[in-house]
């Protein structure tokens, strides 16, 4: 019985001790297992590269060019991978650049608040206006109503949504035109039938992805033609004053005088590419049943008239435009900018414009200003860290001969037929941004095309702007840019679609910078300007 009673004890407690290793060995595996997922292992490969670059690369690169290397493949490693959020990994050289020696702290700060930092946060808030009022939303249906025929032609009506998106991506982030003429787009398509049984429901189908399309591809587009309409173009312009600080900025008029032309010619190239996959003219008769400007309308009427807050916010943001337009105009015709002794910048006006927004009062509510800092939660900061990384990343990769270097590696640019030379760089750069952001693009490429620029004695900008155009023709994968994944995740259409039109598009967009990149680029932005 004592023995029983002394040993009854040891088997539980055998069990339990034996159990207990093996959960102590599951949870030690568990543990060992989380630490090496996926995503930590893509934290550990922003430095663990950095520190091989640093380490091992000797032989061609002095301390200052290697250590930029090494940084630079720290930085886009975690953001290619989004292992950290792409804001903080954009702060990152605030502090990887002092460590490295590459800049002093008070350098790289500088590169997160200029003049073109200025444009983007005076533009996004009254960008935050036109959304809060739903501004967008009437110009959108009023425009669009305008396209409507009757009776009613489906190409008028897909040229309708094209354009307006295209319109209001000119003036606010491409993305955000693209999130916001979406639900438009759509819900003019819900009364077209969804079922494929029959011929009418086919033609309905590819209707739908015309639509689908040209809303995604014409908020890209519209994008290229001002300097805010995408944030690959801040990029540029901020590189451009970096590296050629005596030489003249590039205005957003004079980006204007380029960018709207090249976008018109890749607009009616998308239209025409749309007409001829998706909606051709024997759908008419078909789509004109569905389709009729009452939804559009009731859309509208719901709206209601316009108040005074957004005549108001209209009224500011029309006058913003204007003072964009005549800062500076031509040599013989100067600007209002002259009255100031040029002192004024596009940022500016931009801030000033978007101050006088908590200063107008709404009418609505007593003492209630057009905007408040509450409105302005939801901007966009993590697009003014990502500008301000890039303006950051290009001064360190001129400054620590990196540039050099890494412009050894496309010489043979050099060798290419002037003719050649932009659609050889907009390829290279179309070709990369399907697969990583165009802002990462734009950053990692520029300054190497500003080296061999001066090393083929070549204006730079004609090899700067190729490049930077060419990383916003992501027309090929959903995830090349994410107006692209707005788009496909509408459902209405898959990756297929998108290679049979962004494939001609991206073709037509190459043939038209190498167009009026030799011809009226060299006009517009190498005639008064110096490198």
């Amino acid at each position: 019985m004592d023995d029983t009673m002394n040993s009854s004890p040891l088997l539980p407690l055998h069990e339990k001790t034996e159990g207990s290793s093996i959960h102590r060995s599951i949870s030690f595996h568990t543990r060992i297992k989380s630490i090496f997922t996926l995503k930590n292992f893509f934290i550990l490969l922003g430095p663990l590269l950095c520190s091989i670059i640093c380490i091992f690369v000797n032989d061609q690169f002095d301390n200052s060019s290697r250590n930029m290397l090494g940084v630079l493949a720290w930085v886009f490693a975690w953001w290619l991978t989004e292992a950290v959020p792409m804001p903080i990994t954009s702060m990152s050289p605030l502090f990887l650049f002092p460590i490295f020696g590459i800049a002093d702290a008070d350098v790289v700060a500088h590169s997160y608040m200029d003049d073109v930092i200025s444009l983007v946060l005076g533009s996004f808030i009254l960008a935050l206006a036109v959304e809060h009022y739903n501004i967008h939303r009437r110009l959108a249906l009023n425009i669009t109503l305008l396209f409507c025929g009757d009776p009613l032609n489906p190409q008028l009506l897909l040229l309708g949504i094209c354009a307006t998106t295209a319109f209001v991506s000119m003036w606010m982030h491409n993305v955000a035109a693209a999130v916001m003429m979406m639900p438009v787009a759509t819900g003019i398509l819900q009364r077209l039938p969804s079922s494929t049984s029959s011929s009418s429901s086919s033609e309905a189908s590819k209707f739908c992805k015309a639509v689908v399309l040209g809303v995604t591809y014409s908020a890209a587009i519209g994008g290229m033609s001002t300097l805010t309409g995408t944030g690959v173009n801040l990029i540029l312009v901020g590189m451009w004053k970096s590296y050629f600080p005596e030489a003249d900025p590039i205005s957003f008029n004079t980006w204007f005088y380029f960018g709207f032309p090249l976008a018109l010619l890749l607009f009616f190239a998308l239209w025409a590419i749309l007409c001829l996959i998706y909606c051709p003219r024997s759908s008419s008769p078909t789509l004109s049943t569905y389709l009729d400007k009452a939804h559009l309308q009731r859309e509208l009427d719901l709206l209601g008239p316009m108040a005074f807050a957004e005549k108001m916010v209209l009224a500011v943001f029309s006058t913003l435009i204007i003072l964009w337009m005549t800062r500076s105009i031509t040599d013989d015709i100067p600007g209002w900018g002259a009255l100031f002794n040029n002192r004024a910048g596009d940022g500016t006006v931009s801030v000033m414009m978007a101050t006088l927004l908590f200063i107008i009062p709404n009418k609505k509510q007593e003492g209630e200003k057009l905007m408040d800092w509450n409105k302005c939660k939801k901007l966009p900061w993590n697009i003014v860290l990502l500008l301000g990384a890039g303006f950051a990343i290009a001064e360190g990769v001129r400054t620590s001969g990196l540039a050099d270097e890494l412009s050894k590696t496309l010489d043979f640019l050099g060798q290419t037929p002037y003719l050649a030379i932009a659609p050889s760089i907009c390829i290279i750069s179309g070709v990369i941004t399907e697969f990583t952001s165009n802002n990462a693009v734009t950053t990692l490429l520029v300054p190497l095309l500003i080296q061999i620029a001066q090393e083929i004695h070549v204006h730079p900008l004609l090899l700067m702007i190729p490049g930077a155009i060419g990383a916003q023709f992501a027309f090929l994968l959903p995830t090349g840019t994410p107006s692209n994944i707005v788009g496909f995740s509408t459902g209405h259409i898959d990756i297929v679609d998108m290679l049979k039109t962004g494939l001609p598009l991206k073709i037509a967009g190459t043939l038209a910078l190498s167009l009026l990149m030799p011809t009226l680029g060299a006009f517009v932005f190498v005639k008064n300007k110096s490198g």
